[in-house]
């Protein structure tokens, strides 16, 4: 065509005045410019399949494609989004056959279309994320599962345990945030093409055959919600939101063992002060802690822009995939970061093991120890309450027993034992109950940490060739063209 190219959805209605650098998502589009031309390309070659646009033009508006390709999104004309400047180059380099590409569909279904289609690329970054975070975790724990680790509840000391019970706590709740992105994929590999506006097309398509192009499980059956849903982005920012949330308690837990001594961080992973020179601050952490700040934004713009929207396509939608993408690069990045101050940190064991029996932590060790010489449990933990007020040794423990009970300690368990439950490493040992942090009850865990880590890496290995091989057999489809 020759003369100034425009835009070919709107053309000279609408084209002009203030409103139309506020409808353009060029600029936040470059993102799914990839994944629109992979859409174009399964598209045109479904009409070719299906006699509905001849090979010979399917070939010319491929070829084109291609060329648009290799000229990249900043080459591309002015236009309102990135699926309409698209077409506009392709119909100003061939003429009008160009505008055959559109054949049969809406940019409702086809922007439905690239950000699942590109949504699916970042969900498997964050799983493969996920996974390598929870390799940390284990293989930190696996060197520290007799160090001794002050537990706390409300902040205030509970009880001993260890720093691989304490790892593992955290591999537990990643595995279960893996699980749901897992979810979330399986939901956004649903195709919307052939949808069209919402109500469908006359045209004989083939909306398997799209689907199966681009390497999505199946195709989402009802078109006016397969053009309007953004169902998929809501789980997948809810999920990234839940492991914002899980990085941040690790982050928080971490900054406070630093504080304490308990650990230290690597330089790789700390900073110092622009005026005191004897910090070393843990502020990976703590960006990595203010992530959850930005998931929690992230899910909180996605549900009150979808809110209330009626069926069936609204321009609101071109404002509510940015909280997708904004969402899941932060929490990405957190989550790398995360994994790499794991990795890195050193725990100082002497100064954990001289922490983990203060403030009375073994007080419910010796309960337990009541209890299980055939004390009601209720009378132990009175006799160590009131101990407790005093002191944490067996003399105090003997007095209260006097004054609970009427008789010396010794009556009702050895003297040895009730020792044993004053120790934090022997009562830790003593809690070997299944996910317990005795040491023989953590090798269990880990085992099954690292089996569970090996089925996740290779469903997201998985997923990943899937896709590979989608993209691989419409890559020689459209060679066919040629």
């Amino acid at each position: 065509m020759s003369g100034e190219s425009g835009d070919v959805v709107r053309r000279e209605r609408f084209s002009g005045g203030p409103a139309r650098g506020f409808l353009s998502s060029m600029a936040a589009d470059e993102r799914i410019f990839e994944a629109d031309l992979a859409v174009d390309r399964a598209h045109v070659v479904m009409l070719a399949e299906q006699g509905i646009v001849p090979e010979e033009e399917a070939g010319e508006i491929l070829a084109t494609l291609s060329e648009v390709e290799a000229t990249g999104h900043d080459a591309l004309p002015d236009g309102e989004d990135v699926h309409a400047a698209i077409e506009t180059a392709v119909i100003d380099s061939i003429g009008p056959v160009g505008g055959k590409m559109h054949t049969a569909r809406s940019r409702n279904d086809e922007v439905a279309t690239c950000i699942r289609h590109r949504l699916r690329e970042d969900l498997l970054e964050v799983l493969e994320a996920t996974v390598a975070f929870r390799e940390a975790l284990v293989g930190a724990a696996e060197g520290q599962t007799e160090t001794l680790l002050p537990g706390y509840t409300h902040l205030q000391p509970a009880q001993p345990t260890t720093v691989a019970h304490w790892l593992l706590s955290y591999e537990g709740a990643v595995a279960r945030d893996t699980e749901r992105l897992l979810d979330a994929y399986s939901r956004t590999n649903r195709c919307p093409l052939g949808a069209a506006a919402f109500a469908g097309t006359p045209f004989d398509i083939d909306r398997e055959r799209t689907a199966e192009l681009l390497g999505f499980e199946s195709v989402l059956e009802n078109s006016m919600d397969a053009s309007s849903t953004r169902d998929f982005l809501l789980e997948t920012v809810s999920a990234l939101a839940t492991l914002s949330t899980t990085l941040s308690g690790m982050a928080e837990d971490l900054i406070l063992f630093s504080n304490k001594g308990y650990v230290e961080l690597s330089d790789e992973y700390s900073s110092t002060s622009s005026i005191m020179p004897q910090k070393k601050n843990p502020d990976t952490l703590e960006l990595v802690r203010a992530t959850a700040g930005d998931a929690s934004s992230g899910l909180n713009g996605l549900l009150t822009t979808l809110k209330g929207l009626p069926r069936a396509y609204n321009r609101d939608l071109q404002r509510a995939t940015p909280h997708a993408w904004e969402t899941v690069d932060a929490v990405r990045e957190a989550t790398d970061v995360a994994a790499g101050a794991v990795a890195t940190a050193e725990w100082n064991e002497h100064q954990l093991e001289a922490a983990a029996g203060e403030g009375f932590s073994t007080a419910t060790g010796v309960a337990d120890a009541l209890a299980m010489a055939g004390l009601p449990f209720r009378t132990a933990h009175e006799l160590v309450a009131l101990a407790s007020e005093d002191a944490s040794d067996y003399a105090a423990l003997d007095a209260a027993s006097e004054a609970v009970l009427g008789d010396p300690l010794a009556e009702y368990v050895p003297r040895e034992a009730v020792e044993a439950a004053l120790d934090p490493e022997a009562s830790v040992a003593s809690r070997d109950s299944q996910g317990g942090p005795a040491p023989e009850a953590v090798e269990e865990t880990l085992a099954a940490a690292w089996d569970g880590i090996g089925a996740d890496e290779r469903a997201v290995d998985d997923l990943a060739e899937a896709l590979g091989a989608a993209a691989t057999a419409l890559d020689e489809e459209v060679r066919s063209y040629e």
